[in-house]
């Protein structure tokens, strides 16, 4: 099995010199960019499986970077290292198309289990049937999306999200369950990752014409509504239930 490359965008010669040794300790392949530029031009001269961008490069800021990389590939795993932890600040990475969040300093094994989990959503399942829902498709294998044969771009854990909410149809999923299966590690209470997941979805579905679904449990979580089921009031719509089995 080929090595999976992992390309890392930091600036700080130490921090990239730690991580690039843990990592090729690993088996991993690492290419080192020291800004945003040269990062971005990895990208388009070398297949990359995952990419490690830090927020404050000297050249372009990294969510900047992390937008144009959606530019050139949607599906590609992007990870952000960086000190600014505030809400605003996860949010405004998730909202440029990063896939993870991960503040420094942080532990090297949480580092090697995110991108670990970050690979495995994006593994070829060609056993996978695709999973249907009216005029809306996802094929597990190709990892595509679509609403009446019209393709809709998703992150890789846009895909993921709406994978385990589409094969679960129905059912009540708890924000604990939601976060473990598709994130791979604890559930952190005190963030709304889940929640900025669940809108960037709802919003590409609604731009796509799609009648499909994601309903929040008001206590709970979320739920996916098939189109069958007729129009919820809005996009939001809570949904008021008592559940005992809201896992995965």
């Amino acid at each position: 099995m080929t090595e999976p490359h992992i390309l890392l965008v930091e600036d700080e010669p130490d921090v990239a010199s730690f991580i690039r040794k843990g990592l090729e300790e690993e088996q991993y392949r690492v290419t080192w960019a020291k800004n945003g530029r040269r990062g971005l031009e990895y990208v388009q001269q070398d297949e990359i499986d995952l990419v490690l961008l830090d927020v404050r490069l000297p050249d372009i800021n990294g969510l900047d970077v992390c937008e144009r990389l959606r530019i050139h590939d949607t599906h590609l795993p992007v990870m952000m290292l960086t000190a600014l932890d505030a809400v605003e600040d996860r949010v405004a990475g998730l909202r440029s198309g990063a896939d993870d969040y991960l503040p420094k300093p942080f532990a090297f094994d949480e580092l090697l289990a995110r991108i670990e989990a970050l690979l495995r959503r994006v593994e070829p399942q060609e056993r996978d049937e695709p999973l249907e829902d009216g005029a809306l498709r996802l094929d597990l294998a190709a990892r595509r999306c679509s609403v009446d044969g019209e393709e809709i771009h998703l992150t890789p854990t846009e895909f993921d999200l709406l994978a385990f909410l589409m094969a679960r149809k129905g059912r009540a999923l708890s924000r604990e369950d939601i976060h473990r299966e598709v994130w791979g590690h604890n559930f952190d209470r005190g963030t709304n990752l889940i929640d900025v997941y669940v809108n960037y979805l709802r919003r590409k579905l609604s731009d796509a014409g799609c009648d499909s679904r994601i309903e929040t449990v008001r206590g709970t979580g979320y739920r996916f509504e098939s189109a069958e089921s007729g129009p919820a009031s809005s996009p939001d719509a809570e949904t008021n239930i008592e559940t005992t089995d809201a896992g995965a």
